[in-house]
């Protein structure tokens, strides 16, 4: 079949583009040619590019046109954030595409309540990110039950894979923090650090998309998570890293009003995104319905990015 991957060089692109191309498709790689896939591999040599400035082309309403024209079985939307820009798109594509994918995020759920939280859980997300990627299932959903757009959302947890950095265990972006686990020295958790995080590798995500492409009945009108089978706890990430170096994790813990003064404004936003929704997602609807199950744990999947930033000299051991 003829694939469309747009913003096809980032996180999960760089693992679904030769996923694709191996499995015998004809792909097709839109973005806008400003960045190297992660990690390279021999299948981007038998991709065709397409360089396109998609809010510049949205905004000028040939986007979708322009997707559109590609004439693709199958288009794979990993850079959707509007609504709007959803509509463009799924307007140009109806009666013209076998299969749409959109990649969504776990953040479409506030935070979590029942654990683990499922896939028909009501949406009340508690950020504009999240808003409007719940505007975006909602309406490619709707548009599946009242016209039969095929479309099939993926929701990605936090996505992990060498190349970038994980969230680490105060729940930010922090490298620091790995290396002080590593050192054996002491590290301030938020609260009691019993608030969650729920990684996924890169591979996997782009798994579970390939997966929903080779079971399009099962997948069309659906939603699916795409995490790591468990959650971490910070604490327990925070032991489990520390564990790497053969140490014992020296933990300590403020309320978060005086753990955010400890450490930059950036750092603490992002980790208040993260605990303020401790994500547990589940997995189970995946598995039923398309046969998949992840292959990392969150830690596995953390491990491998943790080594790509000792072997880049970001880390030290």
């Amino acid at each position: 079949m003829r694939v469309v991957v747009i913003g096809a060089s980032g996180h999960i692109g760089t693992y679904l583009v030769p996923r694709l191309v191996d499995a015998g498709h004809d792909v097709v790689a839109v973005s806008r040619g400003k960045r190297e896939p992660y990690t390279p591999h021999g299948a981007w040599q038998r991709v065709a590019t397409v360089v396109a400035d998609r809010e510049a082309e949205e905004a000028a309403g040939t986007f979708g046109r322009r997707i559109a024209e590609l004439e693709a079985d199958v288009v794979i939307d990993l850079i959707c954030f509007t609504e709007a820009s959803a509509r463009h798109l799924a307007g140009a594509l109806a009666g013209r595409v076998r299969q749409f994918l959109h990649c969504g995020t776990i953040w479409v759920h506030g935070p979590s309540t029942r654990v683990p939280t499922t896939e028909d859980r009501p949406k009340h997300p508690i950020g504009e990110y999240g808003r409007q990627k719940a505007a975006i299932e909602a309406y490619l959903l709707d548009l599946a039950a009242r016209e039969g757009f095929p479309a099939t959302i993926v929701h990605p947890g936090h996505i992990t894979g060498p190349g970038w950095i994980p969230v680490n265990p105060a729940g930010n972006l922090d490298p620091a923090v790995f290396q002080a686990l590593a050192d054996g020295a002491e590290v301030r958790l938020p609260n009691l650090g019993m608030e969650t995080v729920q990684h996924v590798h890169a591979d996997d995500v782009a798994r579970l998309f390939v997966d929903a492409m080779n079971n399009p009945a099962a997948a069309r009108g659906e939603s699916f998570h795409s995490v790591a089978v468990t959650a971490l706890t910070l604490r327990g990430y925070a032991e489990a890293v520390a564990g790497w170096s053969g140490r014992e994790a020296r933990l300590s813990y403020l309320p978060w009003e005086q753990w955010r003064e400890t450490v930059p404004e950036h750092h603490a936003r992002v980790t208040h995104d993260h605990i303020a929704h401790s994500p547990h997602c589940s997995m189970e609807k995946a598995g039923r319905l398309l046969g998949h199950r992840p292959r990392h744990t969150s830690l596995e999947a953390v491990a491998e990015a943790v080594d790509w930033l000792v072997r880049a000299g970001t880390l030290t051991r």
